[in-house]
């Protein structure tokens, strides 16, 4: 979808190949009608600009990806794994200096054994609190499957009946920091603030990296011992900085999202001081070990490769967000973002006001999907949830968020996660697919498509 020799506008580029390759027929035979596809067509025609950003913050990213492996000097070596205790993994230690030093970090922990974004989150809370602790967050209520790991379900194991309490300031109605309330919560038993960049299952608007500063800012200047952790998931490389650059501790992610590359199977990472993550690694593996053992499987050129992949990849996930959010809102749908404002993470929030239109989405997003296209999504009862929760997630890694994937909550106000996409031309097809599941189910008329 690029400009050829400048010649052509965006547009007219578009429809030229689409007429060259008969890309019409093509989207014809995989399912989508007239209507979708032409509506779809005058969507992309502008958005041009935005792409054109999204491309210039990946390069960026790329770099200093590739910096950071030649400062650290990858080696073919460095891809082949280990077995057992995993003494001396050359190739382990030294993607923990890459990842370190892409975000800017004193150390870094990027382990297979951290078994999803959840779980890398729990070990760095678990790690660096103790019995008496408090933790805060400043900006409202987490990410569902993490209250049970703080307590605020009650769950065995959780960091409540070890005895670290919880408390949590709201954001503002109009989605600022309550900077009052946030300085009346800080108090000598807080021990570590916990910073959710993304939205999860909310509509709140994602947190950019410059409020994250500024929020850390505030914090500090009060108590400059407190660590601040942010839950990085979903926004690595969104932007040309991390949290990391601006002031947090720890930063802190799963593998089989942006960092991933859709080519990680497994695994998450904490990046963050030196003794933030010694803490973390002693709690993974066993005091007086820590980061000495851990064998890395021969899962190791996975790793390199997808975090070496992860900018472009995440550019195409963002490229994709930004295209639904465009197609949606004219629909008279809720979108957070919308399809004007900065990006902060790759997830597109879109609010249906009913349980059908979360359904057909994700039933659309599943049929567009490489693997299990013919399986059909329903609600269920997913471990870590208060509600049933419906999943497409047709990827080649199960699970894996930075494919093209979507899922939600069936609960008011009804609204669909949407993110991923390994290469934006399968974000495009499954965007479209998604909306001709609306109107196929008549939850979107023909009239509203303008076509």
């Amino acid at each position: 979808m690029c400009r050829q020799g400048g010649k052509l506008s965006f547009l007219e580029d578009m429809v030229k190949k689409m007429t060259e390759y008969g890309l019409k027929d093509m989207y014809a035979g995989m399912g989508i009608g007239e209507e979708v596809y032409e509506y779809g067509r005058r969507i992309l025609g502008t958005l041009e600009d935005r792409f054109r950003e999204i491309d210039r913050i990946a390069e960026y990213n790329q770099l200093k990806v590739v910096r950071a492996m030649q400062e650290s000097q990858v080696s073919e070596a460095c891809l082949l794994g280990t077995t057992g205790y995993g003494y001396n993994d050359l190739g382990r230690d030294r993607l923990e200096e890459v990842y370190a030093r892409v975000f800017h970090t004193e150390d870094a922990l990027v382990r297979p054994q951290i078994t999803c974004g959840t779980h890398a989150l729990a070990l760095a809370l678990m790690s660096n609190l103790r019995p008496g602790d408090e933790l805060l967050s400043p900006v409202g209520k987490p990410y569902d499957t993490l209250e049970e790991v703080i307590g605020i379900r009650p769950s065995k194991g959780s960091l409540a009946e070890y005895g670290i309490t919880y408390r949590q300031v709201d954001l503002l109605p109009d989605g600022s920091f309550d900077y009052e309330g946030i300085r009346r919560a800080l108090h000598e038993r807080t021990r570590l603030v916990t910073i959710q960049r993304s939205k999860g299952y909310q509509t709140r608007p994602t947190l950019s990296v410059e409020r994250i500063g500024e929020l850390i800012s505030f914090i500090k200047g009060i108590r400059p011992d407190v660590i601040c952790m942010v839950d990085n998931c979903y926004g690595e490389f969104v932007e040309t900085r991390e949290p990391s650059d601006v002031g947090a501790d720890m930063v802190v992610g799963s593998l089989i999202k942006n960092p991933g590359g859709g080519l990680a199977p497994i695994g998450g990472y904490i990046a963050g001081t030196r003794e933030c993550v010694e803490n973390a690694a002693f709690r993974l593996t066993s005091p007086g070990l820590g980061k000495e053992v851990g064998a890395s499987l021969g899962i190791l050129k996975d790793f390199y490769q997808g975090l070496f992949l992860a900018p472009t990849v995440t550019a195409a996930a963002l490229k994709g967000a930004v295209f639904a959010a465009s197609l949606y809102e004219p629909l008279g749908f809720d979108v957070v973002p919308d399809s004007r404002e900065s990006r902060h993470d790759i997830i597109q929030a879109v609010t249906f006001g009913s349980p059908e239109g979360v359904i057909a989405f994700c039933q659309g997003i599943q049929a567009a999907a490489p693997v299990d296209s013919h399986v059909t999504p329903e609600p269920w009862d997913m471990p870590g949830y208060d509600a049933k929760v419906i999943m497409a997630a047709g990827a080649f890694v199960s699970g894996s968020s930075i494919e093209l994937s979507a899922d939600g909550p069936i609960k008011p106000p009804y609204a669909v996660y949407f993110q991923g996409g390994l290469t934006w031309h399968h974000a495009c097809f499954g965007i479209l697919k998604s909306l001709q599941a609306l109107k196929d189910a008549g939850l979107v008329a023909r009239e509203a498509l303008g076509v």
